[in-house]
């Protein structure tokens, strides 16, 4: 599934005021031969987490910053970080335990510009006489793919509310972002979800039960990162930073209620009715899930977050844990926060 768009950054500063409703600035250039940035959304249909990419887009943040972006699903958060390794795309949502390791066990050419601080993670039933941890040994359980974003947070919440289940006490069902329409189904009853799922087990009258939640049982965890490629990032700087500016501006958008209604149709890729959507809106900005005045790089969450991948194996033996510099860029941010208050 692709969601296309493509902008041409105005010639005159005087036109881009014109559009935008703005105070004359200088002309913001897109990407210099008029080359696209691709950024993956991850899950088929894609994650909650993505609705800032598609109001990024519809509402026009990216066009107003001269910022020439596709939006692209892949199945997985994994296999979109894995893309943009590979140079085939610019900018994934990782997640973030999963750069960590990158980084730390082969020095993989990837930093972070931007950060999802909150993880919104339940292990979640439709069996209400299975909710304790001795209840999870055996059971199959959906997740995105194997060693996806579902599996390691899975493997987390193990960690740190059911210790004495390990991950390979349970079958892992590669569902990519549709664990919940197989809960529905009846073709599971165990499941890694999003808060939206929740709320998609509850519109069609499937009742679930909270097993583990990623906020109790590892509070000090970090959901995404954005991340792109070290030598395309110092090539063409100016491009991430119009790209970032663009969601700076989304964020933005999204925390205002008067925008809800807005937000809940341009989240219309994502699969949901209108009314889930803006509940799910709701649930999420009530746990700060989209960074609007920081950059979403926690550094005590991050360390928190590598020290787990110490602890379960995601970090191999041997090999130096990253730093919070070599993980992360914060100037990008702050060149783009400028750009946006500029504005």
């Amino acid at each position: 599934m692709v969601r296309k768009i493509s902008f041409i950054a105005s010639c005159r500063v005087a036109a881009l005021a014109a559009l935008t409703g703005i105070a004359t600035a200088p002309a913001t250039p897109a990407l210099a031969e008029g080359k696209k940035m691709i950024v993956a959304a991850p899950g088929i249909p894609p994650i909650f987490a993505s609705v800032i990419l598609y109001v990024a887009e519809k509402e026009g943040f990216w066009k107003k910053h001269g910022a020439d972006v596709d939006v692209k699903a892949f199945d997985t958060g994994t296999a979109a970080a894995r893309a943009v390794l590979t140079g085939d795309i610019e900018v994934a949502l990782a997640p973030t335990p999963l750069v960590i390791s990158q980084i730390s066990n082969a020095n993989a050419n990837v930093v972070s510009i931007y950060g999802f601080l909150n993880p919104d993670w339940i292990l979640a039933t439709t069996d209400a006489t299975k909710t304790n941890c001795k209840d999870l040994v055996g059971q199959s359980v959906g997740v995105d793919a194997v060693g996806a974003a579902r599996s390691i947070a899975l493997r987390i919440m193990l960690s740190g509310g059911c210790p004495d289940v390990k991950i390979d006490d349970m079958k892992q069902v590669a569902l990519s972002s549709n664990t919940a329409p197989a809960m529905i189904a009846g073709q599971l009853t165990f499941g890694v979800l999003h808060l939206d799922d929740m709320a998609v087990l509850a519109s069609q009258g499937k009742k679930a039960s909270v097993v583990l939640e990623m906020k109790k049982t590892n509070p000090t965890s970090h959901y995404l990162l954005v991340t792109v490629r070290q030598d395309k990032l110092k090539d063409n700087r100016d491009s991430y930073v119009h790209f970032l500016a663009g969601m700076i501006e989304a964020a933005r958008f999204m925390q205002d209620p008067k925008n809800a209604d807005k937000v809940a149709d341009d989240a219309a890729p994502v699969g949901h009715t209108k009314d889930i959507s803006k509940a799910a809106l709701k649930q999420f900005l009530d746990i700060g899930f989209w960074a609007a005045n920081d950059d979403g790089m926690d550094e005590k969450k991050l360390a928190a977050m590598t020290a787990v991948q110490v602890k379960t194996g995601g970090i191999q033996p041997g090999k130096e844990p990253v730093k919070f510099d070599r993980l992360v860029d914060q100037s990008v941010w702050k060149d783009a926060k400028a750009l946006v208050d500029k504005k």
